[in-house]
């Protein structure tokens, strides 16, 4: 028997076709199990999914790409990031839903694109995610909000160069430069 690495599994089956034997190789790292399935498979399997599934990157990727469709396994496990949540509600289920805007909510700025391009509306969660960063309360109140707003006010003003862009952008006070 061959000892190969699972990118050299993952080349030969490209090479002469799949087999339960390079397939289990490939299945012992997530990014070569998600290539598998899209390159060699060319199809969904569990023993690949269940691999790529130990990474949220990888997880996002397979639903994306190789399901071509969302999926409870690949969504818990592309909530483990923020960013990855955030693709997925936008690229795989191709709408908002609980899960993947709280998992976006634990980055500032994944929470505001989530509400941004993902809701396509203000709402309280993401605001006051968004909040937890100057820069990005303020770009929640110029494009997401479309309005000033007390609270994002606030949390520009932590940083006075996003406090004094949000008074300036809503006219709201006067200063001198």
């Amino acid at each position: 028997m061959e000892n190969l690495l699972p990118k050299e599994a993952y080349k030969k089956a490209l090479k002469e076709g799949p087999s339960d034997f390079t397939r289990e190789i490939a299945c012992q790292d997530p990014q070569w199990a998600y290539q598998y399935a899209l390159y060699v498979d060319q199809a969904p399997r569990d023993d690949t999914r269940a691999t790529a599934c130990k990474d949220p990157e990888c997880a996002y990727i397979y639903a994306r790409y190789v399901d071509q469709c969302p999926r409870d396994d690949t969504r818990a496990v592309a909530c483990q990031d923020p960013y990855y949540a955030y693709l997925y509600a936008l690229y795989v289920d191709k709408g908002p839903r609980d899960d993947t805007r709280q998992a976006a909510c634990q980055d500032p700025y994944y929470a505001y694109l989530y509400a941004l391009e993902v809701d396509q509306a203000p709402r309280d969660d993401t605001r006051q995610a968004a909040c937890q960063d100057p820069y990005y309360a303020y770009l929640y109140a110029r494009y997401v909000d479309k309005g000033p707003r007390d609270d994002t006010r606030a949390a520009a003003w932590v940083d006075e160069r996003w406090g004094r862009e949000y008074e300036q952008y809503f006219h709201l006070g006067s200063f001198s430069s």
